[in-house]
């Protein structure tokens, strides 16, 4: 697997674990409600609503709190009034591209945070449109490439996946548009095939090489920008060795 896609894979677990301390859900379930707030409250006829509704129940969510959010969403209260998402685009260090999604009732105070994480790091916040271009918004699917074959996984094509990557012998990335993501990852289920996640994200379409200093640092920005409340999810263009970067985020 590359260094980037286990980058992705291992903050994926990480966030699980990291659900106990309760600071996951409390982003999800604002996901959930500017979703809800932005398409309305019906989760079949809402796609994005949907995947938000998705990703808070691999993380075990419990219904009551999904369910809140929801309504939160689609009632007047002031305070879903003024949640808003954002897309901050910068640099980090080794010149490697950021994209940084955030969920806020104050982009003023956000915007502040996001720049004092990125110059902390000798980074920099760039303009709308600097670095977006280096990235794909995409649904991915991550299944065990021991477990499974490419044959096993040909239902993903017939329900409207892209393609199916091959990851270094470790896994099988199975990339969608954002709005196929739920019925390829039904069809999979349907097939019996065990997903190791699910969501869609921003994958860059060219990685940048960096040592293992550079991945450090990196790694420390990226958990400093994902510290803040408001801060939803960070996607960089960076790749290391996957052994490096398993022994850097192992000592995090």
């Amino acid at each position: 697997m590359s260094g980037h896609s286990k980058w992705a894979s291992i903050k994926h677990k990480k966030a699980i674990v990291d659900s106990k301390r309760g600071k996951l859900f409390t982003k999800l379930a604002r996901a959930v409600t500017v979703a809800a707030k932005e398409g309305g409250g019906d989760i079949d006829g809402n796609p994005s609503l949907a995947l938000a509704v998705q990703k808070a129940r691999d993380a075990s969510m419990p219904k009551d709190n999904i369910e809140r959010a929801i309504a939160k969403g689609t009632g007047a209260g002031a305070d879903t009034a003024a949640l808003e998402t954002m897309l901050y685009e910068g640099y980090g260090p080794g010149g490697v591209a950021l994209l940084i999604e955030a969920v806020t009732d104050n982009r003023n105070r956000t915007g502040a945070d996001v720049r004092h994480a990125l110059s902390k790091a000798n980074g920099a916040l760039g303009e709308p449109g600097s670095v977006a271009y280096n990235f794909d918004k995409k649904g991915v699917i991550v299944v065990d490439g021991e477990r499974y074959s490419e044959d096993d996984l040909l239902v993903a094509i017939d329900a409207g996946a892209e393609d199916i990557v091959r990851e270094d012998g470790e896994a099988w990335e199975i990339i969608t548009e954002p709005s196929d993501l739920t019925a390829v990852r039904a069809a999979l289920e349907a097939a019996e095939i065990a997903i190791e996640n699910a969501e869609v994200t921003q994958r860059p379409k060219v990685l940048v090489p960096v040592d293992e200093e550079t991945a450090a640092k990196l790694l420390r920005l990226i958990d400093a920008l994902e510290d803040y409340d408001d801060v939803d999810a960070v996607h960089a263009n960076f790749d290391v060795d996957s052994e490096v970067l398993e022994r850097l985020m192992s000592a995090s």
